[in-house]
């Protein structure tokens, strides 16, 4: 889809995203809705209506998509995957096109209540759901290739979730955390500045003349590397300046680098400049499972900075963006304030200020790993603190 979808256009794509809805249950309707496959549509299932704008939106907060009310490619590609149920298709790992869908969440939730898969329940049929499929079909005298088909369904069926309740990823990710110690030392970051190449994002006017947006967010992730690096941590920026990776991009080689964390930096804008403030985010919605690890460490993040800046605090937020959901380790989106609001421009264009957010970071990563042993109150551990910490 080549632009975004709003009230008052008229496309198949909106016809689809109806059917969808009416399938999902959000919409009334029965087995009349448009069949989008067959792409034999009426010029009413085809027009983007106010109610549809409405039922969107819940739907969107549903998947942890900001809820906009307009039909996007990331909205389009929820839909789809909510469409997907248990059974519908078979099932298995197609390397470099891996199935996603709602369907793959129901398999991976069932075979983790089993203790088969105690990874994250991303609703993504990778390595790690193929093994635990396999796994299962050979504590269960089938076959054990790893594809879910009828004969594979039909004993999950039979067997029933019997052990429900905790999640072990969530337990785990806890351990991990304990077993990694309290130093940051050897400690492995992908540090994710957004934009790149050409793609400078907006221009504004800052202390020191004109500034863009990709600049603002390089220098971040340079003040944020140098610390990192100076308290013996392995940092790696997810690209050159010359370049604009694709989120899958970014996400792969962030999984190749073997990183324990990922930090992703944006700005944000509005169509006026009231909207104003910081935010960050993990991977997370109401289905599947939320990443504890990231949004124990977006929780932190988010508190240092509006603990030592000015800009506003616009919470932490469970999401399903592509990095998010795509990276192996625990991510977080950081969004650092508005460039169209004059205040959160004051802030960001200001190096000073840029120091402040950059030390906020790390020293949120080190609260990240005291676990227990943090008891410093947020907005006062500094950077000087930290490095004494480490022994440097």
């Amino acid at each position: 889809m080549e632009h975004t979808l709003r009230v008052g256009d008229s496309s198949a794509r909106v016809a689809e995203a109806r059917s969808t809805l009416t399938r999902l249950g959000y919409l009334s309707g029965d087995s009349g809705a448009p069949d989008w496959k067959s792409q034999k549509f009426s010029e009413e299932d085809k027009l983007f209506d106010a109610e549809l704008a409405e039922v969107l939106k819940a739907f969107q907060q549903s998947r942890g998509i900001l809820p906009s009310g307009s039909l996007d490619t990331t909205t389009l590609r929820e839909l789809r995957h909510a469409s997907y149920r248990l059974g519908a298709r078979v099932l298995s790992y197609q390397p470099h096109n891996e199935l996603v869908g709602d369907d793959v969440i129901e398999l991976q939730t069932q075979l983790q209540d089993l203790g088969f898969y105690s990874h994250r329940v991303d609703g993504q049929f990778g390595k790690q759901t193929h093994a635990a499929v396999a796994a299962y079909q050979l504590n269960s005298g089938l076959q054990d290739d790893g594809t879910c088909g009828p004969d594979t369904l039909r004993a999950l069926s039979l067997l029933g979730r019997r052990i429900t309740g905790g999640s072990p990823q969530a337990l785990r990710e806890r351990e991990y955390m304990r077993k990694a110690g309290p130093q940051l030392a050897g400690k492995r970051v992908v540090l994710d500045p957004a934009l790149g190449g050409s793609h400078k994002g907006q221009v504004v006017q800052g202390l020191y003349g004109e500034i863009s947006e990709e600049e603002i967010l390089w220098d971040l992730a340079t003040r944020v590397e140098g610390r990192m690096i100076a308290a013996g941590m392995e940092t790696i920026i997810s690209r050159p300046r010359t370049d604009d990776p694709a989120p899958s991009d970014r996400s792969e080689m962030a999984n190749a680098f073997g990183a324990d964390l990922m930090i992703s930096l944006h700005c944000d804008r509005y169509q006026n400049e009231k909207a104003n403030g910081a935010a960050t985010f993990y991977f997370g919605s109401e289905i599947g499972a939320n990443s504890l690890t990231g949004e124990m460490l977006s929780g932190y993040i988010q508190r240092e900075i509006v603990a030592r800046t000015e800009l506003t605090n616009c919470g932490n937020h469970a999401r399903t963006w592509q990095v998010l959901r795509l990276t192996t380790m625990p991510t977080v989106e950081v969004v650092l304030g508005y460039l169209t609001n004059p205040h959160d421009v004051s802030i960001l264009t200001d190096p000073a200020k840029r120091d402040v957010i950059a030390e906020a970071i790390v020293v949120a990563v080190k609260r990240l790993y005291l676990v227990d042993e943090d008891h410093q109150p947020t907005g006062t551990y500094h950077f000087t603190d930290l490095l004494r910490a480490e022994g440097v």
